[in-house]
């Protein structure tokens, strides 16, 4: 059994359209495969042959049998584990399968560097890779290389707010990483996350309840929750197959579901706590949750305050800013699902909009609410030529047949720039970075047979500065308290490299490459707090303290209330992967 550490999954077009591998035995399978292998080698070699006179025709059918053989791959689900949920601690699991978008392609779009070489490869078999010089760069693939110069010259170049009312995906253009990442629907976090025709948490993400609270008093132990909650994984999505069978299902959760009421409650003592200290009797009680999801907590957090302080709950108003208008729904319907729920209605304003998009200026103090949302705010994508440390930013490219190519151009955007001139402005220590370490070593290192030309890359947190600029412009008397993931397992290769992963027949599958099909991959990222911290006091001038998740809860939960009868206790050991940042 398995309960996911990462509250999100998702699930890739390529795992079920292969008809040829319908009913297949593994045997059967493994010999179809060898036998492609083959048929790549011949083709292999009658390409070189003829590449000098007339490649297209070639290198066409080399990339058919080509996608032939990985679409075979992607169909060995070898994996054995419950089909409950995925796990976290020692019960992590995850299926070991290769890249669902092999066609995904790595470009180098350069002025003209003297120290270009070929890319290593990780291929089973010996890498079937050409590096080809081409005007204005040059272009590196892990498979022989699809010269995608003229397309990448020809291809307009689109943004995420430009493709918001789009109903189809997107081919024959361009975008930058984090357009190609964020939502059609909204500047927030989108093309793959947030698109309301295929977007993933448009049309994919149903997010777990766990129905009643567990009575924490009455569980043996960690291993006996893990179990009960594998029990009520398994009955909530059997409840919705009864509805709509579907395997490709994204569930996730979050703490304020597992452990409703009393994570939402350790919310509320500390923003009741601090409004009583600073602000109370001058000013209301003004909260704004970005990113509520099912409502669980806000609810809790109202339940709480009218419980525990009357006197505060008539002056307290809370506003959830909401990007997308199925969750914004939602959580309407569970405002008013209930007598004991409706009693807070006069309370509530539900703002269907991306934090991206708000324009109202709030002179009020007031408490900003944002957990688990900074995961999925876009990134960029910027490599790092090792001799000249020179900054290159992606570009990803789709073609006229849905594949993905990636290039990389020396010409950084502003928002990208600014990032780079801010982080070094206002970090004082030292930060993980491709360029970190002997200057020496990275170039003897890049000297090496197989090196490849530019560094590993780097993804930087543009919209979460983006963000931090939204605060400090339309909420200057904002107080935030964030919790995020500060690492995460099974990430791609990179500094500060997102999870990509997806959930087929109620397992996680993580994949090796963010360039995959939209709207079935969930795309989150680590948060480097040391970084971030420095980079929102050099925005807003606010100071602020970065707390582990665990010595938070410590402080604001009454950790009796989630014990078991061993002693141990899920609400601090769980997400030892996460800190909370708060402004003081």
């Amino acid at each position: 059994m398995e309960i996911p550490m990462v509250r999100k999954n998702s699930k890739s077009r390529m795992i079920l359209s292969d008809p040829e591998c319908n009913g297949l035995e593994r045997h059967q399978v493994c010999s179809v495969i060898e036998n492609t292998r083959g048929r790549l080698k011949d083709d292999k070699w009658t390409l070189e042959r003829r590449w000098s006179s007339d490649h297209s025709d070639e290198c066409s059918g080399f990339t058919s049998a080509l996608r032939k053989t990985t679409t075979i791959f992607c169909r060995l689900w070898i994996h054995q584990s419950s089909p409950g949920c995925s796990g976290n601690s020692s019960l992590t699991g995850h299926v070991n399968l290769p890249d669902p978008t092999p066609l995904s392609r790595i470009g180098y779009l350069e002025g003209s560097s003297p120290h270009q070489r070929q890319q290593h490869s990780t291929a089973v078999d010996p890498p079937l890779e050409e590096t080809r010089t081409i005007a204005g760069g040059k272009q590196r693939t892990g498979f022989f290389p699809l010269d995608k110069s003229e397309e990448y010259k020809r291809y307009p170049t689109v943004t995420a707010d430009g493709l918001r009312t789009r109903r189809e995906r997107p081919k024959r253009v361009k975008m930058l990483m984090r357009d190609f990442i964020e939502g059609l629907h909204t500047l927030l976090c989108g093309d793959s996350l947030y698109n309301p025709s295929y977007g993933y948490f448009s049309k994919q993400v149903v997010i777990f309840t766990p129905g009643e609270p567990f009575d924490f008093s009455t569980v043996r132990d960690e291993p006996e929750f893990h179990r009960l909650l594998g029990e009520r994984y398994t009955a909530f999505e059997d409840a919705l197959d009864e509805k709509e069978f579907n395997e490709t299902r994204q569930l996730w959760h979050t703490p304020t579901e597992l452990f409703r009421p009393y994570y939402g409650e350790a919310i509320a003592r500390y923003l009741v706590t601090n409004y009583k200290l600073s602000l109370f009797p001058y000013h209301d009680l003004l909260i704004y949750e970005m990113g509520a999801g099912n409502g669980t907590l806000m609810l809790n957090i109202l339940d709480y305050i009218r419980a525990t302080d009357p006197e505060v709950y008539a002056r307290t108003k809370f506003r959830v800013i909401e990007i997308s208008s199925s969750l914004a729904s939602l959580q309407t319907q569970q405002l008013h699902r209930t007598a004991h729920s409706r009693g807070h209605a006069n309370k509530v304003d539900i703002v269907n909009r991306s934090i991206f998009d708000w324009n109202t200026y709030i002179s009020s103090p007031c408490f900003f609410l944002a957990l688990e949302v900074f995961d999925n705010f876009a990134h960029d994508a910027i490599r790092y030529d090792p001799f000249t440390e020179q900054p290159l930013q992606g570009t990803a490219l789709v073609d006229a047949h849905g594949d993905f190519y990636e290039f990389y151009s020396n010409d950084l955007d502003p928002v990208a720039a600014r990032f780079l001139r801010v982080r070094d402005a206002a970090c004082a220590g030292p930060y993980n970075h491709p360029l970190r370490g002997p200057r020496l070593l990275r170039r003897l290192r890049a000297r090496m047979p197989l090196a490849g030309n530019l560094t590993e890359p780097e993804y930087i947190p543009t919209r979460l500065m983006q963000f931090f600029d939204v605060l400090a412009k339309y909420f200057p008397a904002h107080r935030l308290v964030t919790s995020d993931f500060h690492s995460l397992p099974d990430a791609v290769r990179g500094v500060n490299a997102p999870v990509v992963q997806t959930r087929y027949k109620r397992r996680t599958v993580p994949v090796s490459t963010p360039l995959v099909q939209q709207g079935y991959f969930d795309i989150l990222f680590p948060t480097d707090f040391n970084v971030m911290e420095d980079i929102y006091r050099a925005i807003t001038g606010k100071l602020t303290r970065v707390l582990s998740h665990e010595d938070f809860l410590k402080r604001w939960a009454y950790v009796e209330d989630t014990q078991t009868r061993s002693g141990e206790n899920p609400l601090l050991s769980w997400y030892k992967n996460a800190s909370v940042m708060i402004t003081v």
